[in-house]
């Protein structure tokens, strides 16, 4: 999280709404530690990563919805190594992040 704080301040200067999506927990392989973190403002930029690139879209998507409705939310993203080499994805595993609306 700490790596997220610098470039947060032009977003914190433009008053945009951001949420904060937050590895808690990782089951099998997975790219990114519990405490990787991702920032999305409200018009969908993105700082950070949590898994990599192998689900930054559909935490995307959850991050949008968690600023639009102010409610905190677990989700969770997984595949089987064997599924996820199939899709062209280089990790397995299972995540679990917590995802919040940022309050300056």
């Amino acid at each position: 999280m700490k790596e997220l704080l610098d470039d947060l301040d032009p977003w914190i200067e433009d008053g945009l709404r951001v949420a904060i999506a937050r590895v808690v927990e990782v089951e099998g392989s997975g790219p990114r530690l519990p405490g990787a973190a991702m920032a999305v403002s409200e018009h969908g930029d993105v700082i950070g990563s949590v898994s990599g690139g192998c689900v930054e879209g559909a935490v995307v998507t959850e991050a949008l919805d968690v600023i639009e409705s102010g409610d905190r939310r677990m989700v969770t993203f997984g595949y089987s190594d064997d599924d996820a080499f199939a899709v062209g994805l280089t990790c397995g595993g299972t995540i679990h992040l917590f995802i919040e609306p940022l309050d300056w």
